[in-house]
């Protein structure tokens, strides 16, 4: 597309939407930025767009067949899968061409995404890819606390540290108090390196508050952003694992996640009795002002 050659002026800056995911009614949230296109821009050129627009990822989408090709970027890289850009791209693509159920094609998976407009916020809900679940390495799981300064009694030992991934990987530490949770602190750049070593999108952080509600934080160093205040994929791969090691989630959870940055998101997450299928992850989306 011509238009992407000429870089990062008004041309592309008309074509984003910004979009906050998970919201809490018409607050909250996490924003995403989205572009759908005739036909995606090149790599570089997605990633300069994603870096100026500031959000911890844009989603790029353009129709194929009878779905849409997605690729996402964060700040510093390209991610293999979003939640949180997915809702707000279900959000836009019911904006544009009505409530539906859009398929996607990601790099490495296909999934849909749902969309229905409800005033002045989207409902909208994904099907993530498949999940996997394993026990973490000492290794890795040593280097963890090591970067938030905790030690193994700060863990809750009915949720034990695990990879979960649902369509892409996270590291699943669960805590035993709130209060440790709103202590979180780690440096950035030790956080990317501990990410890149064992290839983490995303660590979660998180305390049960009841069987069906969590409290979640998530360190996205490896995108090159300190905390996202709502994340879908991690949502999604935290119900795969509690789905795997038999926790009593009476088919679903609901999580609240960036409370403590001052961004409250909601995620709601249906788990299917069947090991290792999809996860459903549902929330409101508001768009953005300028």
């Amino acid at each position: 597309d011509p238009l992407w050659s000429r870089g990062l002026g008004d041309v592309y800056k008309r074509q984003v939407l910004k979009i906050a995911a998970f919201s809490d009614g018409e607050q909250g949230g996490n924003p995403a930025g989205v572009v759908i296109a005739e036909a995606l821009p090149p790599e570089a050129q997605m990633q300069r767009i994603a870096a100026d627009v500031g959000f911890s990822e844009t989603a790029f989408a353009a129709r194929t067949g009878d779905g849409w090709r997605v690729r996402y970027f964060a700040l510093q890289s390209e991610v293999p899968f979003c939640g949180h850009a997915t809702i707000a791209l279900g959000a836009a693509l019911a904006l544009q061409h009505g409530d539906g159920v859009f398929p996607l094609t990601l790099n490495q998976a296909r999934i849909t995404v749902e969309g229905r407009r409800n005033g002045a916020t989207v409902e909208a809900a994904l099907q993530s890819p498949p999940t996997r679940s394993a026990a973490a390495v000492p290794a890795l799981l040593s280097a963890a606390l090591a970067l938030f300064g905790l030690d193994a009694a700060a863990l809750d030992a009915r949720i034990p540290p695990a990879v979960a991934h649902a369509g892409a990987d996270h590291l699943v530490l669960a805590l035993e108090s709130r209060a440790a949770l709103a202590a979180m602190h780690y440096e950035l750049e030790a956080g990317r390196a501990l990410m890149a070593r064992f290839d983490l999108t995303t660590i979660v952080l998180l305390h049960a508050e009841s069987a069906r509600r969590f409290h979640t934080r998530n360190p996205f160093a490896s995108g090159g952003v300190y905390e996202d205040p709502a994340t879908g994929a991690a949502t999604a791969a935290l119900a795969g694992y509690l789905r795997d090691i038999g926790w009593p989630h009476g088919g679903a959870i609901d999580v609240v996640q960036g409370e403590d940055m001052g961004m409250l998101s909601r995620l709601h997450a249906g788990i299917p009795a069947a090991p290792g299928s999809s996860i459903r992850v549902s929330g409101t989306a508001r768009i953005m002002r300028d």
